[in-house]
């Protein structure tokens, strides 16, 4: 299988405050990664580490055995690396900036060259796919938290990258767009993309994601193993700060309650 990421004592901060510590890992073709941590453990830093729009401050990052540098990243390396990875931001607004949406999806294609006969196909098609074709001509402000986030990965999707990065996915959906995003990231599984994937939403990683990463508070790796490896070890997700625990007595008996979003179950003592 064909590596497509690899980072090797990976560190990043900001005005001296650490976001990352020494961290390291591979990512195969063709894998859905989960990152998973609390908020502040540098999950959304990881991810833009990953598309190339910062830097390490020490280690090294390569795609698909090329370095993943300032330096490095322009001319046909640019290119195909754009053409290739396809971020989703936590927050749609930061990146719809047309418009409308219609050329919210023809901008990434075009900019890459693409032709647009091929541009208009693709289009078309991920309006039906998607099931946004009454938002073609909206302006995205006009849109509503789930339709931005479509709109938003309607536009990723345009280029038809291999690797797909998202950020908090499921930030701000409610129950029917985040069974619509589940769906839609199970196809794309399906189809052969590499996932990576930032979030705390446990019920997320459970459904979708063949490996998980976890960062700790301190932002380092504290776990690297399969889905129901790390979920199913109720004592370091405790440690990462991504499930709590509460107790309480009711007579001799000690109740102790774990609270996420995944559930975990109650145990007396």
């Amino acid at each position: 299988m064909n590596e497509v990421f690899r980072l090797e004592g990976v560190s990043f901060s900001y005005g001296g405050q650490s976001a990352l510590r020494e961290i390291s890992f591979t990512v195969p073709e063709g894998v859905s990664l989960a990152i998973l941590g609390a908020n502040g453990s540098g999950k959304s830093t990881l991810m833009k580490i990953l598309d190339g729009l910062v830097y390490p401050e020490s280690g090294s990052v390569w795609f698909t055995g090329q370095p993943l540098t300032e330096a490095g990243l322009h001319g046909e390396f640019l290119r195909c690396f754009r053409s290739r990875v396809g971020f989703v931001f936590s927050e749609p607004d930061i990146q719809l900036f047309c418009s409308t949406v219609i050329e919210e999806l023809f901008f990434g294609p075009l900019q890459l060259g693409i032709e647009r006969q091929e541009a208009e196909k693709r289009v078309s098609g991920l309006l039906d796919m998607l099931g946004i074709r009454a938002l073609a001509e909206r302006a995205p402000y006009t849109l509503s938290s789930g339709e931005k986030k479509k709109a938003a990965i309607a536009a990723v999707l345009a280029v038809n990258p291999d690797v797909l990065l998202l950020d908090e996915p499921t930030n701000g959906l409610d129950p029917r767009t985040q069974v619509w995003l589940y769906e839609l990231l199970e196809a794309l599984k399906n189809a052969g993309k590499t996932i990576i994937m930032a979030t705390h939403d446990l019920s997320l990683v459970q459904d979708l994601s063949d490996r998980v990463i976890v960062l700790d508070e301190a932002h380092s790796i504290a776990a690297d193993g399969t889905a129901p490896e790390v979920l199913g070890d109720k004592d370091l997700l405790l440690r990462a700060n991504i499930i709590h625990e509460h107790a309480h007595k009711h007579g001799d008996i000690i109740h102790r309650h774990s609270h996420g979003p995944y559930s975990i179950h109650d145990e007396h003592d």
